[in-house]
């Protein structure tokens, strides 16, 4: 085993030693003690309106039902720069919730991803196996199906995030809608171009194993396509070092025909499209971005990235124990009801995209230092 998979067990060992003696075990099942009380959220242009009155309500009106004691976990793929204020928001939710419950996942990544996807299976497999009752993942895709489906079996209720896997037994998505996603970052993007004929790449996903950042990928290029434009798509490489994804930025404009006149990144590591065009001897051509990684925002002072769409990580964290704690007392059908401004179809959480200009990056910092969720 790795050393991040050492980690993540006695992560894990520490959170069943936790619930064990936790204070939901001396309140006893169906207390009327404890009824959730949460502090308002400051106002900010950035503040997502509709999400932060449904949480309210569905707040009301578990309020309304018996409060239960709850285990449950949310497993992430990291606990660094993108899943942080994730970490944040879960982590919240359940301190205002009163369960029982953790956060889990590696510091770093492990080089190979088959190796971080075993992992994520394995704690899957404990958290079902310890006595948990609700679970939420950020899973790869559907390599963690049958993991996903064999919780679900135990009588375990799941919900994903950030990514999802459709074909599984999972009750709620919670995230951003990924085909709008790309399609809003290509839109932010037209204005700044020059009248086509011209290339913009597209540092996406090219392959639909992972169905979300190909949605993400297709939403931006036909936007792209149906402005006239010539979308080229540069693999992201998460895994690899940053070298080799900016050379290969580098070759395909290089040999782009028509030439490259603008750049959008769907993922966190989006300000490589910066290196990508430097190194390509471009460094003037517009680029958008995706997620507010640190290198994101430096470049966005600097103006070589001109806009950035954030997913609202927080929110995706925050969300999560709320939902899975309202399917434990008020039942799946009255939790997606309330939640029903927010539903894409019956199974999919929207909680929507931030678009941050590059001259609000200030107004941005100060919202999510309000909320507790700066990166």
């Amino acid at each position: 085993m790795t050393i991040i998979g050492r980690c993540w067990t006695a992560a894990f060992g520490l959170l069943l030693t936790t619930a064990a003696c936790g204070s939901s075990d001396t309140a006893g099942a169906g207390t009327d003690v404890g009824r959730i009380d949460r502090a308002p959220t400051p106002a900010s242009e950035f503040t997502p309106v509709e999400l932060e009155a449904t949480v309210d309500r569905l707040i009301a009106m578990i309020n309304e039902s018996t409060i239960e004691p709850m285990q449950m976990v949310v497993l992430l793929k990291n606990l660094d720069t993108f899943f942080e204020p994730i970490a944040t928001g879960a982590s919240r939710a359940m301190g205002e919730l009163g369960v029982t419950g953790n956060v889990l996942g590696p510091t770093d990544q492990s080089g190979d991803p088959t190796t971080s996807q075993d992992l994520q299976n394995q704690q899957l497999a404990q958290a079902a196996a310890g006595g948990v009752e609700g679970i939420g993942v950020s899973p790869y895709g559907e390599i963690n199906a049958a993991a996903v489906d064999d919780a679900v079996a135990k009588g375990v209720h799941v919900v994903t995030l950030d990514t999802d896997v459709a074909n599984s037994k999972r009750s709620l998505y919670v995230g951003a809608l990924n085909t709008s996603a790309g399609a809003t970052a290509g839109e932010t993007l037209l204005p700044m171009l020059p009248p086509p004929p011209g290339t913009v790449l597209i540092h996406g996903n090219i392959g639909s194993d992972w169905g979300d950042g190909y949605a993400r990928t297709q939403g931006a290029l036909e936007v792209v396509k149906a402005a006239g434009y010539t979308p080229l798509v540069s693999q992201a490489s998460f895994f690899a070092d940053e070298a080799f994804d900016v050379a290969s930025m580098k070759g395909q404009i290089d040999s782009a025909d028509p030439p490259v006149v603008g750049m959008v990144g769907l993922f966190n590591i989006s300000y490589r499209c910066v290196m990508g065009a430097d190194a390509a001897g471009i460094p003037d051509v517009p680029i958008v971005a995706f997620d507010f990684d640190p290198r994101t925002v430096d470049y966005m002072r600097q103006g070589r990235i001109k806009a950035t769409h954030t997913q609202r990580q927080y929110y995706e964290g925050y969300l999560v124990p709320y939902i899975l704690y309202g399917i434990k007392t008020i039942g799946l059908d009255a939790t997606r009801e309330i939640l029903a401004p927010l539903m894409d179809g019956d199974s999919r959480v929207n909680i929507g995209l931030d678009v941050v200009p590059s001259e609000k990056i200030d107004a941005y910092n100060a919202f999510l230092d309000e909320i507790g969720a700066g990166q």
